[in-house]
């Protein structure tokens, strides 16, 4: 089923922690004698942060319609084998209204107010460390919701406006790209502090951290690696500014990128916990898609048990089968036997939501070096680096897999219905080819990144609309009436029904901004219609 849940009451719970400074007087005085270091502006501004944090995400509900019916989907990781509204909905191209516009909802109430309000509570000069931490919690968040809509509220939202403007998505990236330079330049500034003052507190986010414990070096290495993916993904629409932001990322003097699996970001503790976990096996709204079947068991990825479990279908019993994205799935039980994914390794209720990992960041260096980025490296040995450090975070071992020149993609079958069949799509090998060209090269790159980013379907999603890798099976069905080109794919989701009706006169100038009508058949800014070298 899909469970609605905007948790209007979180973003409140926000506000009232934020302004209710009285009534949390003997919390502060606690905090304050208890060696922990706090101030209250501390105490009473952080406590509003793991709300934040989890936001990015959301629980179940608001996971299962911000991210895994649409995203998650559209990347070819997933299918759901729920026929939710009669076999018509966002999997087959008729975006349902009720699902998308959740994502507005929790991107502004959840988490955009909550950092307004921290922003009036005197965060930026009285906390310089916190706001820089909230501002990359703010990139992170918008940078998902405009990837997926395309020009949203942002530099004016939360004002006094009656009609809140809409900002391009070229201002929008080069707001999110000053932000993080400011988050960077809060947070060094706090570090180098602290090493010399022995008096200050070198943890002082560590009680309100879901991500990093505190560690405000690492938080730094996310920022730069953030900026790192942005920058990537407007190389084709701006790649002057996209060279620019990715060396200064690439800049060790700048502090750094996400290099091992102990600088991996992901959300976990503080009561959050992993809402694939209850999707896929609680209430069994999720399968493996059949891309992923594709490419994982055609290449004898070691990764897949860990990623999915077999099937329990006795026709297919213990097989890899995944759903084809599209497909006409009926009632459960149907296609509730194919593979779903693995709550006991890594979708348990504790596992992290990962946000960004040590390996996507290799992989960014690997194509950043095929552009000839300064301090980018060499494109070869980022790419194998990527590979065996999400070996590594999986616990597996990676054997002889990256040397491995002969192993192809699968042809899908679907054992349900033949209808569904599809021959496999790429014929690119793992092995690295030097003598590839560069758009080959690409499609390995961007392939394997995709295999090790799984399963964060909204950033593979953003690549695959980008680079057009990897190559991935079209819908079965398609209920666009036209707007959306089977093979092109899905490029957006539609603005919500709600926009229109309470700042109609703004939302007519963000679709002006997008070149093309409302639908999902419409390019981004970045999605630019060229090749990629």
């Amino acid at each position: 089923m899909v469970h609605h849940g905007a948790k209007f009451c979180q973003a409140v719970l926000c506000f009232l922690l934020l302004f209710s400074f009285g009534s949390c007087t003997k919390d502060f005085e606690k905090f304050n004698t208890d060696n922990t270091g706090f101030t209250p502006e501390q105490y009473h501004i952080g406590l509003v942060y793991p709300g934040i944090q989890s936001a990015i995400f959301g629980l179940e509900g608001d996971y299962q319609l911000t991210q895994n019916l649409n995203a998650d989907c559209y990347a070819g990781y997933m299918m759901s084998p729920n026929p939710f509204r009669g076999n018509i909905n966002n999997l087959n191209y008729d975006l349902v209204d009720g699902w998308n516009r959740q994502s507005f909802i929790v991107s502004y109430t959840n988490s955009l107010f909550a950092i307004n309000s921290i922003a009036q509570a005197g965060t930026r000069t009285k906390l310089p460390d916190f706001w820089g931490i909230a501002l990359i919690l703010k990139v992170e968040t918008f940078s998902r919701l405009t990837d997926k809509f395309g020009p949203i509220a942002y530099s004016k939202a939360g004002s006094s406006l009656i009609a809140t403007p809409y900002d391009s998505q070229q201002n929008l990236y080069k707001q999110f790209f000053l932000e993080l330079d400011t988050a960077v330049t809060n947070l060094n500034t706090y570090v180098k502090a602290a090493a010399l003052n022995s008096s200050m507190e070198k943890k002082p986010f560590e009680k309100f951290d879901l991500v990093y414990g505190g560690d405000y070096e690492k938080w730094i290495k996310l920022a730069n690696s953030l900026r790192l993916r942005l920058a990537m993904h407007i190389v084709k629409a701006d790649p002057a500014t996209a060279q620019t932001q990715g060396q200064k990322a690439l800049d060790p003097a700048n502090g750094g990128l996400l290099a091992t699996n102990a600088d991996n970001a992901g959300i976990s503790g503080g009561g959050y916990h992993n809402p694939l976990n209850v999707i896929a096996t609680s209430w069994t709204d999720i399968s493996m898609g059949a891309s992923l079947e594709s490419y994982m068991t055609g290449y004898n990825d070691p990764r897949l048990p860990k990623y999915v479990t077999p099937a329990t279908d006795p026709l297919f019993k213990g097989q890899y089968k995944g759903i084809r994205i599209g497909s006409a799935v009926t009632a459960k039980p149907g296609y509730n036997g194919f593979s779903t994914l693995n709550g006991a390794t890594a979708f348990g209720s504790s596992s992290p939501m990962w946000m960004m990992t040590a390996a996507e960041v290799y992989f960014l260096k690997a194509e950043a070096a095929l552009r000839s980025w300064t301090g980018a490296g060499d494109v070869k040995l980022n790419y194998e680096t990527g590979i065996q450090a999400s070996m590594d975070q999986w616990g597996v071992s990676a054997g002889t897999y990256k040397d491995d020149a002969t192993s192809l993609p699968k042809a899908y079958v679907d054992p349900l219905n033949a209808a569904n069949n599809a021959p496999a799509v790429s014929t690119v090998t793992i092995s690295w080819d030097a003598a590839a060209s560069s758009e080959r090269k690409l499609e390995r790159i961007i392939t394997q990144k995709w295999l090790a980013m799984f399963p964060e379907g909204q950033e593979a999603w953003t690549e695959f609309r980008r680079t057009g890798y990897p190559k991935l099976f079209t819908v079965v069905n398609n209920n666009s009436n036209g707007a959306i080109d089977t093979q092109v794919q899905i490029r957006r989701l539609a603005y919500p029904a709600n926009e229109y009706s309470t700042n109609g006169a703004e939302v007519q100038k963000a679709v002006q901004l997008l070149g093309g009508p409302d639908n999902g058949g419409t390019r981004l800014w970045w999605d630019v219609n060229k090749p990629n070298f």
